[in-house]
């Protein structure tokens, strides 16, 4: 029996119903995973996700606003039934959905109607009329990852701090016109969607909050690297029409600022030494496409767009 499959044990045997189960009765499959492991859990009580959450993560989750948005996730039937979590521990335990496809870059290119589902999905949470704990802002989440960064052996790419401070017209544009706030999900990798061919599920509430529903369709067409045809497949599945100019401003806005954002986590993982991929080139990659965006010759259109 290996030390991460006791490991999974103890954790259910610590939810209520699930105390009497035994290793030797369940089979244990690793699923994935960036900072924590998940483990579906087959057995005598059936089947469930185990999530116990990666060392360090204590720094930048706050567990108990993760355990009260999944819920609300799942009432806004976009998630799957958390069944047990302990905000102390952040173990989780939840249904698993079954004859499910978890996504990726290359199943969102390759599996029709992925991307409209992925839309669909995103704008059933966002109407949900649910409401989040927590506040996602942008802005103090930069700072917040480079105070977090700052006790820490950590570098920064080169020029870092030149786009934050060319970020500057961005953060006022999103100020001037800010958008009514939505339940969303923040971190939509595509990991984190889960396809049965008709519903597009979504997972892992760990970042999210209330927040401009426009940043997880921005931010989803980065993670999920949509050519054009499939970014305005999943524009299409969320709104059921054109975009305005700026709507359309806004997701592009936050293609630039999820991977601004997302460097500085990537450097977290980086510093903290997690081994689950190289978060340096992960960062970098991140920057140097942020940069790239932030340069081209329309951006300053869109934040005008958006500055309304």
């Amino acid at each position: 029996m290996s030390q991460h499959t006791n490991k999974v044990i103890e954790a259910l045997q610590k939810a209520p119903g699930f105390e009497g189960v035994q290793a030797k009765d369940c089979t244990v499959t690793r699923l994935g995973g960036l900072t924590n492991m998940v483990h579906r859990v087959d057995g005598p009580h059936g089947s469930v996700i185990v999530r116990i959450p990666g060392e360090g993560t204590e720094d930048y989750i706050d567990r108990a606003v993760e355990i009260t948005n999944a819920n609300a996730a799942f009432r806004a039937g976009v998630s799957p039934e958390v069944l047990w979590a302990d905000p102390a521990s952040g173990v989780m335990i939840s249904r698993t959905i079954e004859d499910i496809t978890t996504m990726t870059a290359a199943n969102f290119a390759s599996i029709e109607g992925a991307p409209e589902r992925a839309g669909k999905a995103l704008a059933h949470l966002h109407n949900s009329g649910e409401t989040f704990d927590f506040r996602f802002e942008l802005f103090a989440m930069i700072d917040d990852y480079l105070g977090i960064l700052s006790t820490k052996d950590a570098m920064l790419p080169d020029g870092y701090h030149d786009v934050v401070n060319a970020a500057g017209p961005v953060k006022e544009a999103l100020a001037a016109n800010s958008a009514p706030l939505a339940p969303c999900h923040c971190d939509p990798l595509s990991e984190n969607f889960l396809d049965d061919g008709e519903k597009m599920w979504i997972v892992d509430w760990e970042y999210s909050g209330m927040n401009d529903p426009l940043w997880d369709v921005g931010d989803l067409a980065v993670e999920a690297e949509l050519d054009a045809d499939a970014e305005a497949e999943l524009i299409k599945g969320y709104f059921g029409r054109t975009p305005t100019a700026e709507e359309m401003g806004r997701i592009v806005i936050y293609k630039a600022m999820c991977d601004l954002l997302w460097t500085l986590w990537g450097l977290i993982q980086h510093a903290d030494g997690n081994p689950a991929e190289d978060f340096w080139a992960y960062s970098t990659g991140r920057f140097a496409r942020c940069k790239k965006l932030m340069e081209s010759s329309d951006f300053e259109t869109h934040v005008a767009a958006v500055r309304g």
